[in-house]
Formats: C-alpha cells, sequence, structure tokens
C-alpha cells in the first residue's frame, strides 16, 4: 500500500493566509508552503474509498484489505474501531499526539503500522520542529535508553519530558516532590502537571527513585532530580552537612547506569542561578550540579531547555 502525502496541513494550509504568527512567518521568508490535507493510496483519491464514520475520524478499508484510521480535522482524535490493526494512521499529531499512545494501549496501533503527521498547522514552529518530535514518537520503546532534561526553573523541560514520551503506551512517572497539603501554591503546582499527563499513565509519588530504576520496565519520567536530592537531605537531617548522603548518589548513578527501562529524567541547571546565600544552599547546588554531570555522563541523551527550547548536548 503506497501512501503519499500531497498535502499536510490543515484546512486554510501553512502558512494561512493573512497570519502574522511566528511560524507562518518563517514558512514564508523561507519561501515555503504546505497545502492542506490531500491523500493518494496507490494513487487514489482517499475520498474514492469506502469510509466508516467513527468518533472523530473515519475508518478506511481499500480494496486490497488494507485499514486507515484518519483524523477529521485539526483536534480531531479518532476512536479505532475494536480489534483493528491498522495499516496506517494518519493523525493530528501537532495537536494530539498522546492519541497516538492510547491507540497503541488499544492494540489499533502495531509496531507494522505506519504512522502519518496530518492537519499540521501554525501551532507548532516549523517543519524542522515537527520532525523532530516525530523522531521521540516513532523511535523504539524499549529500554535501556536514558536521557537528562536540564533547565532553569519554569524553563519547560518538564513539558518537553512529557512532550517525547507523550505517544508511549505506558509510562509510570515519578514525581520525587511529594504533595504538600498544607501549601497551597505546591499543591496547584503539581495538579497542573498531572492535568498535562494522558490520563493512563501511572503515578509514583516517592524519593525510592533508586528501587524505581532498578525494578522498572517500559518508560519512565522522573521529575524530578532536585527534588529527589532534597529529600534524601531531609531524610538523614543532613543540611547541616549535605555531603554525608554521598553513597545515596552513588547508588543512584549505579541505578542509573543499569536501567533496563526507557527513562527520561528532569533537572534543574543549577549553574545559571545565583549564588545561594546560606552554606547549605551552596552544598546543595554543588551536590546536585556534580550529580547532574555524573548522570549526563550515563546517558545515551542530555539536553538544556531555556524558554521552551530545546539544546541537544549529546
Amino acid at each position: 500500500m503506497n501512501i503519499e502525502l500531497h498535502g499536510i496541513a490543515g484546512p486554510l494550509g501553512w502558512p494561512e493566509p493573512g497570519c502574522r504568527c511566528a511560524s507562518c512567518n518563517r514558512l514564508r521568508r523561507a519561501g515555503t508552503s504546505h497545502e492542506p490535507a490531500n491523500v493518494t493510496i496507490d494513487g487514489v483519491p482517499l475520498n474514492d474509498f469506502a469510509w466508516t464514520e467513527v468518533s472523530g475520524g473515519h475508518d478506511i478499508a481499500t480494496p486490497h484489505g488494507g485499514r486507515i484510521l484518519l483524523a477529521s480535522g485539526p483536534g480531531s482524535t479518532p476512536a479505532p474501531v475494536p480489534d483493528v490493526e491498522y495499516d496506517a494512521v494518519l493523525l493530528d499529531m501537532v495537536g494530539s499526539p498522546e492519541h497516538l499512545g492510547y491507540l497503541r494501549r488499544a492494540g489499533a496501533v502495531t509496531d507494522k503500522t505506519r504512522i502519518l503527521p496530518l492537519h499540521v498547522d501554525h501551532r507548532i514552529s516549523s517543519p524542522t520542529e515537527l520532525q523532530r518530535r516525530m523522531g521521540f514518537w516513532l523511535c523504539p520503546q524499549d529500554g535501556p535508553y536514558r536521557t537528562l532534561l536540564l533547565g532553569g526553573s519554569r524553563s519547560g523541560k518538564s513539558a518537553e519530558a512529557e512532550l517525547r514520551l507523550a505517544a508511549y503506551p505506558e509510562v509510570t512517572y515519578v514525581a520525587t516532590g511529594i504533595l504538600r497539603e498544607d501549601d497551597p501554591e505546591w499543591t496547584q503546582r503539581i495538579a497542573a502537571h498531572r492535568s498535562r499527563r494522558p490520563s493512563w499513565w501511572r503515578t509514583l509519588e516517592t524519593a525510592d527513585l533508586v528501587g524505581v530504576l532498578k525494578s522498572a520496565s517500559g518508560a519512565v519520567l522522573v521529575d524530578g532530580i532536585g527534588t529527589w536530592l532534597t529529600a534524601v537531605i531531609d531524610e538523614a537531617a543532613a543540611w547541616d552537612d549535605p555531603s554525608q548522603i554521598g553513597p545515596r548518589l552513588d547508588e543512584l548513578v549505579a541505578a542509573w547506569r543499569d536501567t533496563a527501562a526507557r527513562v527520561i529524567a528532569v533537572s534543574d541547571e543549577v549553574g545559571l542561578s545565583l549564588v545561594p546565600a546560606t552554606p547549605s544552599g551552596r552544598a546543595f547546588r554543588d551536590l546536585l550540579g556534580r550529580l547532574n554531570q555524573r548522570l549526563a555522563a550515563e546517558s545515551e541523551e542530555s539536553a538544556l531547555v531555556a524558554a521552551g527550547r530545546v539544546l541537544e548536548l549529546g
């Protein structure tokens, strides 16, 4: 089955006529444009095939027995027909990448399914950014594979971690910052993080990160290393001398090195912040900075996130 995309954009094309956003303007300046979605299969327009309406899209049967699931437009999440393994899915990967995770979880998308983005528009910054994200969503899902994402406060590092795993069918989210019922602002932060994640992700609120890494399989998101370090120092009552928790750091690095999971960990890049005013604060900064270096050295990927932009560190 030969699927050709003669256009991948939303109904108004990309760039959209008259739109002054940065995404559309980049394409205009590059002399590039993408036509509205237009698909042929073995040279035959998609509209010539038998369509069955499903919630959010269409189930399409080809004359040779192929099955295709098509999103009807931007923001649509087509429901699969039960017990069907699709040969191809054409989805709004810009707006709803987590729907691919849902389809994988339901068994509708397998390793043999061709996955194509459709209805692409200025909700994403550029075709290069789409290609970058598709690389995460189409890559092999097994481990071991380790990624360390660094960034300052409100840099977008947690959102980037969640984005990279959005299309995975099974994700364990390890929240090392334990919910504090007496802190409304912290509670709001935790709630905001939860609302971004797919409902089927499993959440663990624990500081036993070593145990998680030793036993985990599949995909794991750790958010984050800084709050884990705080919890470890609290547990050891070691704020007067944080260096005494050195063995716990060694345990974490060893578990990170030996894990069988595909794991992404978020950590604070402390080298860009103000110098702490207290000895314990400076000791914490130094411990976390060195721990970041050790984890990065044992990672297949590491990246720095600033203002929602990602710089791959290799």
